[in-house]
């Protein structure tokens, strides 16, 4: 594996891939890699020819008191873990290299960046759409692949391609890949690692909880009674505070009082010592 750290490398490097003909395919990543990113990268191998992986911890995406110093950075072991994996290129550069001196553009998509997250973190979703604008730009890739713990992120960077009439990758090739889990349920994170263990303990209650809210909602329950207890049972399993806890359509992220028939899924942020976590469970058999 081959790791480049500016943008002419990596053209040069995307040329020689190129150049023995097959597709290309992009998973995105801020590094920290666990087994959840590991996933994506064997999913793009079987869907793909080659696998370029990226690694930036995005400063446009963390808001003024969120943990941009403290997020952990280990670019020499995520090498060696995607290498590892097959992956055949690297492109990991620098601010610098990402935001040059000058940069004024910003990419803004509305409507699903409104809520839940974009709520809590104002700007984040312009942040997340720009820098993966740029990185479909400088790699091209005939697909991407993105985990669904980031279900929101998902549909921001979906629009964004369908809007923009992205064509490498196209809107249909971004594939959301499920959540992967710990034993205990825990959807895996890199901000896991902040957790110290008496919280990391009471943090498999989050998805526990989850599941018995959509076991309530597909069996007919008041939606909004269910979302009400569902924040009762998060603050008093150990979390000091809850962002959101919604039923959403799963395309247009739309808060849903009633279930029908179309897919669904119940999203959640909420905070356990000092640390945000997320998660989304679908509703309905949303695939």
């Amino acid at each position: 594996m081959q790791t480049v750290k500016s943008l002419q490398m990596l053209r040069t490097a995307l040329a020689q891939l190129r150049a023995n003909g097959g597709s290309v395919a992009l998973v995105p990543t801020m590094g920290a890699l666990h087994e959840g990113h590991l996933t994506l990268v064997r999913r793009a191998r079987a869907d793909a020819d080659h696998v370029v992986a990226s690694i930036f911890v995005n400063p446009r995406q963390f808001g003024a008191n969120e943990d941009l110093d403290a997020y952990p950075r280990q670019l020499a072991k995520d090498a060696a873990m995607l290498e590892a994996e097959g992956c055949a290129l690297l492109w990991a550069p620098d601010v610098a290299a990402m935001y040059p001196a000058g940069f004024a553009t910003n990419v803004s998509v509305a409507g699903v960046s409104d809520g839940l997250c974009g709520a809590a973190r104002p700007g984040h979703f312009d942040g997340v759409a720009t820098v993966v604008c740029k990185l479909f730009n400088q790699v091209a890739p005939d697909m991407a692949f993105f985990g669904e713990k980031d279900f929101q992120q998902l549909a921001v960077i979906r629009t964004m391609a369908r809007d923009l009439d992205l064509t490498f990758p196209h809107a249909d090739a971004i594939i959301g890949v499920p959540t992967v889990r710990e034993p205990d349920g825990l959807a895996m994170s890199s901000r896991n690692r902040y957790l110290a263990p008496d919280d990391r303990a009471a943090a498999a209650a989050l998805p526990r909880a989850m599941q018995s809210a959509i076991a309530a909602i597909e069996s007919g329950a008041d939606i909004a009674t269910v979302l009400t207890d569902l924040e009762a049972k998060i603050i008093a399993s150990g979390f000091t505070s809850v962002d959101y806890a919604v039923l959403a359509d799963s395309r247009s992220l739309a808060p849903l009082m009633s279930l029908n028939a179309q897919p669904a899924r119940l999203l959640v942020a909420a905070r356990i010592g000092g640390t945000r976590l997320i998660d989304n469970m679908a509703v309905n058999d949303d695939p």
